[in-house]
């Protein structure tokens, strides 16, 4: 009796199957295969002999002989210098011949074109001898085109208790990369498959080859979706392999590019094969576009890591040649990014993978732009800086083009002045006598026209943290919702998913805070008043500004790099460190003591310090090229290379910057929100020999760092709209004022609007300037000054997205972006002045904390609708006598010094987790309710065995009871060691050493 075939042999003849009935391969004959030049040598002769019979018969390679030996050996050299990709892209010459290796995809009605792709041979060949020296060794499976070879697989079935993890090894200690099958850029891509996952390598260097994951993603996650129709990796094979998407990505996609150090000019090589979730978002933005025409918007939520630049640069080359009806959708494609590293690399990959170099154009200054079009460049990078600049000088004669607009990281890029500056200079304008006589209505017109969307425009926003302005205006709206619209990205690939695919590293894997304790004193006899919010903010300041602060800590951060870093040789050694700190004046401290201390130690390591312009320092100006002792623009280059290893920043390098080799962050500022997964982020990017990140916070709470991260963890969508309603409001509220009049508002802008001189203009801002000052009394100028601000920004946001025009929006915009900077703010006395002339520092002392894993929601996150609300009263200082100011801040951030440290670490470490952990009530929370339930019982238990204690340890409880930083830190502490999901996981808390 015959059974299904569950073997991998079976895996194997269901996917030879597959691809010869229903894609069109012919299967090879392994016997064909020449071992020596790594051809299939009957494919390659039998589709010259279909396609080029004069030349096989001219180069005399038709027969067996010299002659073909030297035609092969030159192919083999051409692959060897070149790659397999571009010798199939280009042919090759030999002799007096040139020689096609590969028909392209062919232009729609082209039927010769169509003829000659359809002259291919794609093959499919089942265990290749491919080794020279034990012919023993076989591979399942090798696709070829035309004889040449594309792709290999190892193939495992979990039926048989093997799996994917199996035949990535398979090539890492198997297959020899000195094989030539298996040297780089002899394939364009290695694939390990079994019946649930897909991974990929592109270069095999022996145990350092490094696999990717190759696969759909599975509720936001890694892995694959159940298939219904079959095996959950059988896309690979009856979508990825077909002739004409393989044929699209050695067309469009894979590449062998090109990396070169400015300073010594060596070359690197690096072959690039699309991701999956990259290979799907173009598809699915050039297929759209193409059907939909110029006019959309399109929000791309990808996750920091995931290979955005190579998405974008994919998608621009493709985008200019797309057509509907033979006519281009696209004139001209303009690539926006505001980060200035992604800047050369966008545009050097676009370069590199555009089959047409010419076609790029670089727009670094005013007037490229126009000279770009009109020589007939058709994409142009520029960054969002230079951009207003650029669209100043496009002349009139593009403005009826069609343009496809890519934004990268859409944040700021897209707001205000600078949109509306882009839609004027790129909108359809019909030219008309009229246009010489143009009212001040047609210019309103003009600029409200210019804040909308462009019609003749496409928008692609690409983001890995779409705020809520981004999701509004580049997201699509949900059709099944209702009068509470929400707007979803048109596609993402979460940070969940590049996590658990290992393209990204989690860097909230090992979190670790550190408490800080001082104790300061006071220096002065008597007890002046000061205002309490502003004294704390400012005893914050002086405290970790110390010098004391900053030798203590710059010593945690040297000695815990040397020992736990370089000591445990992460990154095979290579690992590098950035200091995120709080400001420039900051960060040459930091600069300063590291210098200082790494000399001390005898470290073979130094810093760089990163911050813009010039400061002031001991007298002197100083600048991050004369501390450094090389050019600002090094920066990235010299943290490569030793004895530089510590990073150093004041406000760059935190977003956009892509270093592999950073492993370990210190972070020594307040972080929120999305700057703080950005900054985070840093550390994010994958390397083959890393395993691991570090975080150590000298500043920030778990709290907020979570709170931070969780909105981006999976797909990102705005809950609500804004509210147009509400500029009705606020211009109403404003109005009744009575600081400006609506004649005062007409006559301004019509000035404005034709040109009229300065001085005209400020009669009227000063004479309103002057109604706020005497006619409002502080609240009042509070209040209308912040609804002011909300009008402009609200107003700047919705007037790009609104289905409709209102002139009195426009005018009074135009107005309010004039007089605000005019109008003073509130006369406030800073009531904490001369505080730090009153205290000293009496001790310091920092504490690191238990490492932590934060856990992130595992479900989409909800962001809401833009602020609407402006305006507010002035706050009341509040104050209270400096004794006991300097007695709440050291409560919060006391010194505490216990008389038995050992026995309380005891007691902390050991007993309080054991005795809490063995609650009923907690651990029947833990099993049967979620883990906001148990933290509530935790607590509780807690506070149970923290009074017990109270005979035994009275300076313990007293701490936990009147020491509110204390009793949080203890109780983070404790729920984070005793704490079990439902499932009975061991908590991913390590005790503290």
């Amino acid at each position: 009796m015959k059974t299904t075939d569950t073997s991998e042999k079976g895996l194997e003849t269901l996917i030879v199957a597959s691809l010869v009935n229903e894609a069109g391969y012919v299967q090879g004959n392994p016997q064909d295969y020449d071992r020596e030049h790594a051809v299939d040598l009957a494919k390659l002769l039998e589709f010259l002999e279909i396609t080029q019979p004069e030349t096989l018969e001219q180069l005399g390679i038709g027969r067996e002989g010299p002659k073909r030996t030297k035609f092969l050996h030159r192919l083999q050299g051409e692959i060897a210098k070149r790659g397999v990709i571009e010798v199939l892209r280009g042919g090759i010459k030999h002799d007096s011949a040139s020689i096609d290796l590969f028909y392209g995809t062919p232009s729609p009605g082209n039927k010769k074109a169509a003829e000659f792709f359809d002259k291919n041979i794609f093959s499919v060949t089942r265990q290749i001898h491919y080794s020279r020296n034990e012919t023993q060794l076989s591979l399942d499976l090798a696709v070829f085109i035309n004889g040449l070879p594309i792709a290999t697989f190892e193939l495992k079935n979990k039926l048989t208790k093997q799996s994917v993890e199996d035949a990535v090894q398979q090539y890492k200690n198997d297959r020899d990369p000195k094989e030539l099958l298996f040297q780089f850029g002899r394939c364009a891509v290695h694939f390990a498959v079994d019946d649930h996952e897909v991974r990929m390598c592109t270069h095999l260097k022996g145990k350092q080859s490094w696999f990717l994951p190759f696969n759909k993603g599975h509720n936001d996650g890694a892995g694959n979706p159940p298939n219904p129709h079959g095996l959950a990796t059988d896309y690979l094979w009856k979508t990825i392999l077909t002739k004409e998407r393989l044929t699209d990505i050695l067309e469009n996609y894979a590449q062998i590019v090109v990396e070169k150090d400015p300073k010594t000019g060596k070359r690197t090589y690096k072959q690039i094969f699309p991701r999956y979730h990259q290979l799907k978002v173009v598809r699915m933005l050039l297929a759209d576009a193409e059907q939909s025409g110029p006019g959309k918007k399109y929000l791309i939520q990808h996750s920091a890591g995931s290979g955005k630049s190579n998405s974008i640069a994919w998608l621009a080359h493709q985008l200019i040649g797309l057509e509907n009806g033979g006519s281009p959708v696209f004139d001209s494609v303009i690539v926006v990014t505001d980060r200035l590293v992604l800047d050369k690399q966008i545009k050097d990959t676009i370069k590199q993978f555009s089959q047409v170099k010419s076609t790029v154009g670089h727009a670094e200054h005013s007037g490229d732009l126009r000279g770009f079009l009109q020589s007939g460049k058709k994409i142009i990078i520029t960054t969002v800086f230079k951009f207003p600049i650029i669209l100043d000088d496009i002349g009139n004669q593009h403005r009826g083009n069609k343009f496809a607009i890519l934004i990268d990281e859409a944040h700021s890029s897209q707001g205000g002045q600078t949109a509306g500056k882009m839609n004027i200079a790129l909108a359809e304008v019909q030219e008309t006598a009229e246009d010489e006589q143009e009212t001040t209505e047609d210019k309103i017109n003009k600029i409200m026209e210019g804040r909308k969307m462009l019609s003749n425009a496409s928008y692609f926003a690409f983001t890995a943290t779409p705020k809520n302005k981004t999701l509004e205006i580049f997201g699509t709206e949900d059709p099944q919702a209702d009068d509470n619209v929400k707007h979803h990205p048109f596609h993402s690939y979460t940070m969940k998913q590049a996590i658990q695919e290992g393209f990204i590293l989690d860097v909230l894997k090992n979190y670790t805070p550190v408490e800080s304790y001082y104790r300061l004193t006071k220096t002065v006899e008597d007890d002046p008043l000061f205002d309490t919010k502003r004294a704390q903010k400012k005893l914050r300041g002086y405290v970790e500004g110390h010098q004391k602060a900053i030798s203590d800590k710059t010593e945690i951060m040297v000695d815990h790099f040397h020992a736990q870093v370089i000591g445990h040789r992460k990154i095979g050694g290579m690992a590098r460190a950035m200091v995120i700190t709080s400001g420039i004046k900051r960060a040459i401290q930091y600069f300063k003591a590291f210098q200082s201390y790494l000399k001390t130690r005898k470290s073979p390591y130094q810093a760089i310090v990163a911050f813009s312009g010039k400061q002031e320092y001991n007298g002197d100006k100083v600048t991050e090229a004369t501390m450094n002792g090389f050019p600002s623009n090094q920066i990235p280059e010299m943290i490569r290379k030793d004895p530089y290893r510590f990073l150093i920043v004041a406000d760059k390098f935190q977003t956009g910057y892509d270093e592999p080799l950073l492993h370990t962050m210190y972070v020594d500022k307040a972080l929120s929100g999305v700057k703080a997964v950005q900054t985070l982020s840093r550390l994010n990017r994958a390397h083959p020999q890393k395993r691991d990140t570090f975080v150590l916070d000298f500043y920030n709470d778990i709290d907020t760092i979570q709170k931070s991260f969780d909105p981006y963890y999976r797909t990102t969508i705005l809950s609500g709209q804004t509210d147009p309603n509400k500029l009705h409001d606020l211009k109403f509220d404003l109005d009744n004022y009575q600081v400006y009049s609506q004649e005062q508002i007409d006559e301004f802008v019509e000035l404005y609007l034709n040109e009229a001189d300065r001085d005209q203009l400020d009669i009227y801002l000063d004479a309103c300037k002057d109604t706020y000052e005497n006619e409002l009394d502080e609240d009042g100028q509070v209040d209308f000054k912040g609804k002011a601000k909300a009008f402009v920004r609200t107003y700047g946001f919705l007037a790009s997205i609104l289905s409709y025009t209102n002139a009195d929006w426009e005018k009074l915009s135009i107005f309010l972006n004039f007089l605000i900077p005019k109008l003073p703010a509130p006369k406030t006395d800073d009531l904490s002045e001369g505080i730090l002339q009153t205290v000293d520092m009496d001790s310091y002392r920092v504490e690191v904390q238990a490492k932590l894993d934060i856990a992130l929601a595992d479900e989409d996150s909800e962001v809401e609708p833009v602020p609407t609300s402006g305006g507010g009263r002035k706050p009341e200082p509040e104050l209270d006598q400096l004794s006991n100011i300097i007695k709440a801040f050291n409560d919060q951030f006391g010194n505490i010094e216990w008389k038995d440290h050992d026995k309380i670490q005891k007691v902390i470490a050991e007993e309080l987790p054991a005795k809490v952990g063995a609650d009923p009530a907690y651990q029947n929370a833990m099993k049967n309710n979620d883990k906001k339930t148990a933290r509530i019982e935790h607590d509780a238990a807690l506070q149970r065995e923290m009074i017990k204690l109270l005979a035994d340890h009275t300076e313990l409880y007293r701490q936990f009871s009147d020491n509110p930083s204390f009793k949080k830190w203890l109780s983070d502490t404790n729920f984070g060691a005793t704490y079990k999901t439902p499932a009975g996981g061991d908590t991913t808390h390590s005790k503290q050493a």
